[in-house]
């Protein structure tokens, strides 16, 4: 958790409350909690510095912290999320009976930028989901004029590129989040009717549908190479080499190794195969509220971020394709 040591006792107290209110009442992701948690606390120190506390906090203090930030070098998406953070907590503070007033109340929130999320290319998500497998393959190809490996090392090896297969096959062609996948455990993937079961942002549950790869991918890590990273009876179903249950910053790792293999020129990160799989849907005619179920987006306005993905590629054919263009 964030440290809170600079802030005075009660304001620290506060703090760790409305942290308690977020996760074990609102129920809301990890993430959000401790981010909520950082962005409170940064006010805090802010306003114990100036010689001010929550409570005594007005609608000039907070407009004076946030041009702090802006003056700091912080994005405009950074800043936007605490205006949501600090709403939230005074909200939240004045029904607790913990400030008088709501000095946030009005507090506006900047406009974040409208940055489009960066795709993949269908052959290049194809390229990247099937890495493993490939470099597996060229890994062992070369080793036969070389010393042979042991066989603890050929299983490991083996074990890891049915992982991340597995793994890499669920983020583009189920749309997982990375925390998402990370928090996985076995009794939530059925294959035989091909379909995975996943607890999104605010414990949110979606039950959604496996490619034929995915289902594939994940057949054959569960039922064969799952037994090198733990015993049959944890319920957790990616681990990382050190046995434990796989993190996202695991996952970013493996994917970042992927990406200088096979896709070295683009910059990429986990989040992009989710921002592919809904792009190649719309781009093949799915609809736009089936997507935003897949995703799991509470808001439609999210969703359509991806139209204008798919609207610039069509234009961009357009320019290329057309003689007259």
């Amino acid at each position: 958790m964030p440290a809170t040591e600079n802030l005075p006792p009660p304001e620290a107290a506060l703090v760790a409350a409305f942290h308690d209110h977020l996760a074990l009442e609102r129920r809301l992701s990890p993430n959000t909690v401790l981010a909520y948690r950082r962005d409170v606390t940064q006010l805090g120190v802010f306003l114990a510095r100036s010689g001010s506390s929550f409570a005594g906090a007005t609608h000039a203090t907070l407009r004076r912290f946030l041009a702090n930030q802006a003056t700091r070098g912080y994005a405009r998406s950074s800043i936007a999320r605490r205006v949501a953070a600090i709403r939230t907590f005074y909200r939240w503070a004045l029904a607790a009976g913990a400030v008088d007033a709501d000095p946030a109340s009005a507090l506006g929130r900047p406009k974040a930028g409208s940055r489009l999320p960066s795709v993949l290319r269908p052959a290049e998500a194809a390229a990247l989901v099937e890495a493993p497998g490939t470099l597996a393959d060229e890994r062992a190809g070369r080793s036969k004029g070389e010393r042979p490996r042991d066989e603890a090392a050929r299983s490991r090896d083996a074990a890891v590129a049915a992982r991340d297969r597995a793994i890499l096959e669920l983020m583009y062609g189920s749309g997982l989040r990375v925390a998402e996948v990370c928090a996985l455990t076995v009794d939530r993937i059925d294959l035989d009717r091909r379909r995975v079961v996943v607890f999104g942002k605010g414990s949110k549950e979606r039950d959604l549908p496996l490619t034929e790869f995915a289902a594939d991918a994940a057949e054959e890590y569960l039922r064969g190479a799952r037994g090198w990273f733990a015993p049959e009876e944890r319920p957790d179903v990616f681990f990382n080499l050190r046995k434990k249950p796989i993190r996202p910053r695991d996952v970013r790792t493996m994917v970042e190794r992927y990406r200088r293999a096979v896709l070295p020129d683009r910059r990429l990160s986990p989040h992009t195969l989710r921002h592919s799989f809904a792009t190649h849907l719309l781009e093949g005619g799915a609809d736009i509220r089936s997507v935003q179920e897949l995703l799991g987006h509470a808001s439609l306005g999210t969703t359509q971020r991806y139209t204008h993905v798919s609207r610039s590629r069509l234009q961009a054919a357009y320019r290329q394709s057309h003689p007259r263009a």
